[in-house]
């Protein structure tokens, strides 16, 4: 098989171009240079944004099986990279997300539930929902339901994760001390790990699924629970920093305290789920049907296999280690995280 890559050198896109080595794929990157792929790859470069920047595609005569892209902002982007592709390659594969749905999406929605309304394929940067969804519209009007797949993620965690959310969590766990755990301790997650979203995504394709456009692809409801994912980060990370004190007056290294604490009590205290404590959000609301509840059956049914949390949290650990302890960050997305003298003062510490 031979890939084409639009992006491929971080988080995803890089999961995606490593799993396709592994397969034996002839990878090609097109990225702006700015982070070196993968040893094993062929790169073109070029920055889809700029008037000119497709000039190295454009210029190739190459044909590849499939392309992947992850673009997550102007849909138009999208829009010109399918339409200059569309007689070069057989398959269009766009990492899009669940975000695309529209808001409130009912607990259980399913990859025929209505999408966000105002998305256009030939849009600016407008809000993150109606921009993945324009880049699934965009894909759809260059190749066809037949040619495209629409992978439609939720929360993506593991190694090379630049966004902060399991960075965060490792991170505190190993300044050691109590912790403020958000409760309830058996509070169903639904997320992906890169790498398996990579193997669906690469599997999906050497099956010839896309006929049906679009897939949830995240974990089943459940596949892990709040209390595990932080038990995980407490057996790899936790109490290994040296040295000094937080904010909150922990000793760095200290022993590790999971305090969980009821949803109620966070919300009172003014802290926002999901940005300052990645990955919850408060059970009953409109946010956590969105974020831990999809329909993920047809992913499922084609293949979707899940590698167990634990095994997320610590080769993200290993992973942080291995860079020396800091993950990178997007500069087009919030950083998240709890200030600590906020979380000692709701642990009243």
């Amino acid at each position: 098989m031979r890939l084409l890559m639009l992006g491929g050198t971080e988080f995803v896109g890089r999961a995606v171009v490593e799993a396709a080595l592994a397969r034996g794929w002839d990878v090609t990157v097109f990225h702006r240079g700015r982070h070196e792929p993968p040893a094993g790859v062929r790169s073109l470069h070029g920055d889809r944004t700029a008037p000119d920047g497709l000039a190295a595609l454009a210029g190739t005569e190459e044909e590849w099986d499939v392309v992947v892209d992850t673009w997550s902002a102007a849909p138009r982007v999208v829009r010109d990279s399918a339409r200059l592709l569309a007689n070069r390659a057989r398959r269009y594969v766009y990492v899009s997300s669940c975000s695309v749905y529209a808001w409130p999406p009912a607990a259980g929605y399913d990859e025929g539930s209505p999408p966000v309304e105002g998305a256009s394929p030939d849009a600016e940067h407008t809000d993150y929902a109606r921009d993945k969804r324009g880049g699934e519209l965009a894909v759809l009007e260059a190749f066809g339901e037949g040619r495209a797949l629409l992978v439609r993620a939720g929360l993506i965690l593991g190694p090379y994760e630049n966004i902060g959310r399991l960075p965060w969590w490792l991170d505190r766990v190993a300044r050691g001390g109590p912790v403020l755990a958000p409760g309830p301790r058996e509070l169903p997650l639904q997320y992906v790990d890169v790498r398996d979203l990579a193997e669906w995504t690469l599997g999906a394709v050497e099956a010839g699924a896309g006929a049906d456009g679009a897939y949830n692809v995240i974990s089943p409801s459940g596949h892990a629970t709040m209390g595990a994912l932080l038990d995980a980060c407490v057996r790899v990370a936790g109490g290994t920093a040296a040295g000094g004190n937080d904010a909150g007056g922990a000793a760095a290294g200290s022993p590790v305290e999971l305090r969980w604490t009821d949803p109620e009590v966070i919300l009172a205290a003014g802290i926002e789920p999901w940005i300052q404590l990645p990955v919850w959000v408060p059970p009953g609301s409109e946010s956590y049907d969105a974020m831990h509840r999809a329909d993920v059956s047809r992913a499922v049914r084609d293949g979707l296999r899940c590698r167990p949390v634990a095994e997320t949290v610590a080769d993200t650990w290993s992973w942080l280690q291995s860079i020396g302890g800091t993950a990178p960050r997007r500069p087009d997305r919030p950083v998240v995280g709890l200030d600590p003298s906020v979380e000692a003062k709701v642990l009243g510490d």
